[in-house]
């Protein structure tokens, strides 16, 4: 994994590091290591960046898993890559919410070998696994629970909360509320 993580970063880095690397890369660093076979990674970017998003990816050795890699993007805001060098898969979320926003600003660097990599707060990652909802996702939140003892818990309530509420979803929140 370090070779497409190295090269993520350095995508990053094209966009003034405005986005972290997310799913099961980052529960392994700051909950419990896990097999993932992929890197998901949220950048804030609207779709008008998207071209210059594709084209740096390119650069950075990465090529696109499906044909209108663009026109996909620009329709579930995912550009699906894959890492020619190494052969994995990279998922690139286009942020733009609020929230997604403050987990960039908010963002810690953690150090994987000889690669930093920017990944979210312990805090912000339980919200996105939380709203994510499988369950691999629920053991990525008991595991960082387990992890980190002095976590936020009033940011990750409101922010479940509001997404429980919005999605019309409040197992969003009671599923994980007793770990917490």
């Amino acid at each position: 994994m370090l070779a497409p993580l190295a090269a993520v970063q350095r995508l990053l880095a094209q966009f003034e590091d405005r986005g972290v690397v997310i799913g099961g890369v980052a529960a392994s660093l700051l909950g419990k290591p896990r097999l993932t076979v992929d890197v998901d990674v949220m950048v804030l970017l609207s779709l008008p960046g998207l071209p210059r998003l594709m084209a740096a990816a390119a650069q950075e050795g990465f090529t696109f898993r499906i044909g209108d890699a663009e026109e996909f993007a620009r329709r579930h805001r995912v550009l699906l890559l894959r890492h020619e060098e190494s052969g994995i898969n990279v998922d690139i979320s286009l942020g733009a919410l609020p929230f997604e926003a403050e987990t960039v600003e908010r963002s810690i660097v953690h150090w994987a070998g000889p690669v930093a990599i920017r990944i979210p707060t312990p805090e912000d990652l339980i919200i996105l696994k939380a709203v994510a909802h499988r369950p691999k996702d629920l053991l990525d939140i008991q595991a960082i629970i387990d992890s980190h003892p002095n976590l936020d818990r009033e940011r990750i309530r409101r922010w479940v909360g509001e997404f429980a509420q919005l999605l019309e979803m409040p197992e969003l929140w009671t599923d994980i509320a007793a770990w917490l």
